[in-house]
C-alpha cells in the first residue's frame, strides 16, 4: 500500500524533472487559493506579464503559453476542468496535493505567497508576488519588504479600499503586475506612472472613473483591464502605450442582454492605429476619426465594436479584411433601424454576435455566412437581426457550428429543423421570438444537442413537434411561459422522464 508520504515523493520527483519554461508557470498557479477554478486567457495575459513566456518561431507570446498550458495539463499537473462549446479548454484546477508541494517551494524560494498563508505582516521576508483573497477590511499595516514586490493580485468579492496604494506605487518601483479587480477604488495615485516595468494592470470592476495622466508613461503595459469600471471615455494620450495587446474597457448596461442597449464601450477619439499591437480590443464606440484607422490594427483577435452606422459599414468591411487572426466579432447597431452590412470573407472567424437589423437576404449573400467564408465559424449570436425568412436554411450550411443562439432576431411564424441539420451544434438558444408559433425538430437533426433553451415565446401554442429525437438534454428550460403552456409541459409524453426546468410569465 502506498501512503502519503510515498505519493508526495513520487509527485517531487514528477515536479522536479519539469522543464524550466513549465515550473515557473505551474509555481505560479499554486500561489492562488485551494480549488481556485483558473481561466485559461486571464492565465496566459497573466504569465505574459510576468515574463514567463519566451518567443518561438512565427507564434505570438499567447500561442506558446497556451502550449505550455496544455503540456502542464497533458503531465497532470493541472486538471482540466471545462470546455467550451467547441471543445477548447477553458477552466482548470491545480490538484490540492501538488499544489502543497509547490506552495512549499514557492516560500522557500521567496517566489510568491497567498493570503491563506498569512503572508502578510513583517515575519515574511523578500517575497516578490502576493496574491490577496477576499479582502474585507482595508490593510492597516504596510506589506514588509515593498520594495520587493513585483506582483499583486486580489481575489474574490474584496470590500478593501485598499488606501496602501499609493505607498506601493511610491515603494514598489519594479512592480510588474497590479491586479485589483473587484476593489472599490475610486482613483489610482499619479506615482502609478513610475512604475516603468508594469505589464498588466487590471482595474475590472472597480469604481475608477479616470486614469492619471501619469498612465502615458506605462510604455511597457500589455494589458490593460478597465471592464466594468467607470471609465467611459479614454484620454488620448492612452494611444501612446505602443506595446498594448489587450485593451478591456466595456461595461453591461442590461445584464440579461435583452435590451438592444445592453452595454456601452469607450471612445478613443485620436491615434487609435498607434496601437499596432492590440490583439483584445472590447469595446471601442465607432466615431468617424477611430472607422477610417480601424484597418491598421491588424494583430486583433478579439474585437467589439458599438455605435455602428450603415454609413460606417464600407470602411469596417475593409479594416476587417486586414485582420487575418480574427477569431471573435462582436458589432452592435447605434440603433434599431440601421442595418448591418457586413459583407466581408473572414475565414479565422470562430465567434460572431451580430446586434442589429441585417439586409433582406444577408445570410445567402453575404460571405460571413457561407460554407467557405465561415468554415470555422463555431457560435453565432444574433441579436434583433428583424429576419422575416426562416433563417436556418441558410445557416445549415455553417456545419462546425456548436452554439446559436437568437434573441429577437426573427420574426416569422415557424422554424423547422431537417434532418442531418447542425450536427455539431451543442446548445440552441430562442429568447424573445413573439411571433413564433411552431418549432418542428425531425428525426436527425442536432444530433448532439446538449442544452436547449426556449425563453419568452409568447405565442407558441404547442409543445415543439420532434423534440423527443432530442432526448436526453444536459438542459432543458421553457422560461417565462404561461400556466396553459405549463401544463401542456406536464402532459407530454416526449419528455416525461426528463429533468426540465420552467419559469411563469409576469
Amino acid at each position: 500500500m502506498f501512503c502519503i508520504s510515498d505519493i508526495r515523493n513520487v509527485l517531487y520527483l514528477s515536479f522536479i524533472y519539469l522543464p524550466t519554461r513549465l515550473k515557473a508557470c505551474f509555481l505560479y498557479c499554486s500561489l492562488f487559493p485551494e480549488d481556485y477554478l483558473f481561466k485559461r486567457k486571464q492565465l496566459v495575459r497573466l504569465w505574459l506579464a510576468e515574463g514567463f513566456i519566451e518567443e518561438r518561431g512565427e507564434s505570438t507570446l499567447e500561442e506558446v503559453a497556451e502550449g505550455y498550458l496544455k503540456e502542464l495539463i497533458y503531465r497532470n499537473m493541472l486538471q482540466l476542468v471545462d470546455r467550451n462549446d467547441f471543445g477548447r479548454m477553458k477552466k482548470f484546477r491545480m490538484h490540492d496535493i501538488l499544489r502543497e508541494l509547490a506552495v512549499d517551494l514557492c516560500q522557500k524560494n521567496c517566489f510568491g505567497v497567498t493570503d491563506e498563508n498569512k503572508c502578510r505582516g513583517p515575519h515574511q521576508k523578500d517575497v516578490r508576488r502576493l496574491v490577496l483573497q477576499k479582502l474585507k477590511d482595508d490593510i492597516q499595516q504596510p506589506f514588509s519588504n515593498m520594495h520587493q514586490l513585483r506582483t499583486i493580485i486580489t481575489l474574490g468579492d474584496s470590500k478593501s479600499s485598499f488606501t496602501v496604494l499609493p505607498l506601493l506605487c511610491n515603494e514598489s518601483r519594479y512592480m510588474t503586475v497590479l491586479e485589483l479587480s473587484g476593489l472599490p477604488i475610486e482613483k489610482i495615485p499619479d506615482a502609478i506612472g513610475d512604475l516603468f516595468n508594469l505589464r498588466h494592470l487590471g482595474l475590472r470592476g472597480s469604481k475608477v472613473k479616470m486614469l492619471p495622466k501619469s498612465v502615458k508613461n506605462l510604455s511597457n503595459l500589455l494589458t490593460l483591464d478597465l471592464y466594468e469600471s467607470d471609465i467611459n471615455e479614454l484620454p488620448s494620450w492612452i494611444v501612446k502605450l505602443k506595446k498594448l495587446r489587450h485593451l478591456f474597457a466595456q461595461k453591461t448596461i442590461d445584464p440579461t442582454w435583452r435590451e438592444f442597449a445592453s452595454c456601452s464601450g469607450v471612445r478613443i477619439h485620436n491615434g487609435l492605429g498607434n496601437l499596432i499591437n492590440l490583439q483584445t480590443l472590447q469595446a471601442l464606440e465607432l466615431q468617424d476619426e477611430s472607422v477610417r484607422h480601424l484597418g491598421e490594427l491588424r494583430q486583433l483577435r478579439s474585437l467589439r465594436l458599438l455605435n455602428m452606422k450603415e454609413i460606417y459599414c464600407g470602411h469596417i468591411n475593409k479594416s476587417l479584411v486586414q485582420m487575418l487572426y480574427l477569431s471573435q466579432l462582436t458589432v452592435c447597431a447605434s440603433d434599431e433601424d440601421e442595418v448591418l452590412q457586413l459583407n466581408v470573407c473572414l475565414p479565422s472567424l470562430q465567434r460572431l454576435f451580430l446586434r442589429g437589423r441585417l439586409a433582406e437576404g444577408a445570410l445567402d449573400e453575404s460571405p460571413l455566412f457561407q460554407a467557405v467564408g465561415g468554415q470555422n465559424l463555431y457560435s453565432l449570436c444574433l441579436y434583433w437581426s428583424q429576419l422575416r425568412e426562416d433563417p436556418l436554411p441558410s445557416l445549415s450550411r455553417l456545419s462546425n457550428l456548436t452554439g446559436v443562439h437568437f434573441t429577437r432576431a426573427y420574426n416569422g411564424e415557424q422554424l423547422t429543423f431537417l434532418t442531418g441539420w447542425f450536427p455539431k451544434l451543442k446548445v440552441l438558444c430562442l429568447i424573445d421570438l413573439p411571433n413564433l408559433n411552431r418549432l418542428v425538430i425531425q428525426e436527425g437533426a442536432m444530433t448532439s444537442l446538449e442544452k436547449l433553451y426556449l425563453v419568452n415565446l409568447s405565442s407558441m401554442t404547442e409543445v415543439p413537434p420532434g423534440i423527443e429525437f432530442l432526448m436526453p438534454l444536459q438542459n432543458l428550460a421553457f422560461w417565462e411561459i404561461t400556466r396553459d403552456f405549463l401544463m401542456l409541459l406536464h402532459q407530454c409524453s416526449a419528455i416525461q422522464g426528463t429533468q426540465w426546468q420552467h419559469t411563469l410569465r409576469h
